[in-house]
């Protein structure tokens, strides 16, 4: 079992792992968050199990979100279709109540699985954040998830995968923090989720990906542009001790005994100065009503061809098709329809599943 920290690319990076370390034969469970970016649901937070139709009852408080479920309107989820194109369980955690409910949540399902391992996967490693950080963007569903598998009575083993990618804590910061390699991904380990990225608007994922398949350089994303290093170690897996990450989680500590989400939210703004749903609040009443920009094919193009020119400055070397939309000042549900033409249009700089800058204007 694989308890995907974060939610959205944690999940898909949890198939890749899965696949790794543990092969073909069984394909296991991977419990994770309904909680995906704006352009995929337009609702702020996570969903719960009221959120969806479908479901599959597993215990209690555990559902799987089988490929023929389906969010409720406005709510949209990528659970189905992850269901749809991998072979793996995806059963659904709920933070509705809390630490306390996801401590319940996984203590379930393991007495009723009784896997033979279970490990809790961070892409990027903001897991180990303290709180305080400036670039610190979405502490929340880490620190729950992190919380909670502190207190099963079971052995939990903490993996970070690709350290530093999800752009809110640097390399050398985390470089000391991090215990044994247990794999670094190669190609063949991004195979089984190829076609998942082509459209899952996870950026730290597809970085991941990207790198075991060789790609090096620094690439640029978010709205904001921030820059990540893909360097030899984006691929690695390291473990963590669980314990030495709750000491140094501030905000993990502080969610131990939470029993709803509007707690846990108070929490993270008093510790982290911010709640990330209240991000997605604002952002979500600021898009409430925009229209949508039409794409132009050859205006883009030559967009295109001017913001390269300005990457190449930043010493960029590759970017990713969200941060091309935002640049681009698309709405996020253009994103697909601009990859296609850029791709069309000029295949040989698709590092999937990334964009490469051409190195000369």
């Amino acid at each position: 079992m694989i308890v995907a920290a974060g939610g959205g690319g944690d999940a898909v990076a949890a198939a890749m792992l899965h696949a790794a370390l543990y092969g073909d034969e069984d394909f296991g469970v991977i419990l994770t968050y309904a909680w995906d970016r704006l352009l995929i649901d337009p609702v702020p937070g996570p969903r719960g199990a009221r959120d969806f139709t479908g479901l599959r009852p597993i215990t209690p408080t555990v559902s799987a979100v089988p490929a023929e479920a389906r969010p409720i309107a406005p709510a949209g989820s990528t659970l189905p279709l992850l269901a749809a194109a991998l072979p793996h369980t995806f059963a659904l955690l709920d933070p509705g109540q809390g630490t306390v409910g996801i401590t319940c949540q996984l203590e379930e399902l393991i007495s009723h699985l009784e896997p033979v391992s279970i490990d809790l996967l961070d892409v990027g490693g903001d897991i180990l954040a303290r709180g305080d950080e400036p670039t610190l963007k979405s502490p929340l569903a880490d620190a729950l998830t992190l919380a909670a598998a502190s207190q099963v009575n079971a052995p939990v083993r903490l993996l970070i995968a690709g350290p530093g990618l999800d752009g809110e804590l640097p390399p050398d910061e985390l470089r000391p923090l991090l215990g044994p390699l247990v794999h670094t991904l190669t190609a063949k380990d991004v195979g089984p989720v190829s076609s998942i990225l082509e459209w899952h608007p996870s950026e730290a994922t597809a970085m991941l990906a990207a790198t075991a398949r060789g790609v090096r350089g620094t690439c640029e994303i978010r709205d904001a542009g921030l820059l990540v290093p893909l360097t030899d170690e984006a691929p690695r897996v390291h473990e963590v001790d669980l314990g030495q990450a709750l000491t140094r989680n501030n905000l993990a500590s502080a969610l131990r005994d939470t029993t709803t989400l509007n707690e846990a939210e108070a929490h993270s703004r008093e510790i982290c100065d911010f709640s990330e749903i209240d991000y997605e609040r604002n952002k979500a009443a600021r898009l409430k009503g925009q229209k949508p920009v039409e794409l132009d094919a050859e205006a883009a193009l030559s967009q295109l061809d001017r913001f390269e020119a300005g990457a190449r400055s930043r010493g960029v070397t590759h970017v990713t098709f969200r941060r091309i939309t935002a640049a681009f000042n698309l709405s996020g549900s253009q994103r697909g329809a601009l990859r296609q033409l850029l791709m069309k249009s000029r295949p040989d700089q698709y590092d999937a599943p990334l964009w490469r800058v051409t190195t000369t204007s």
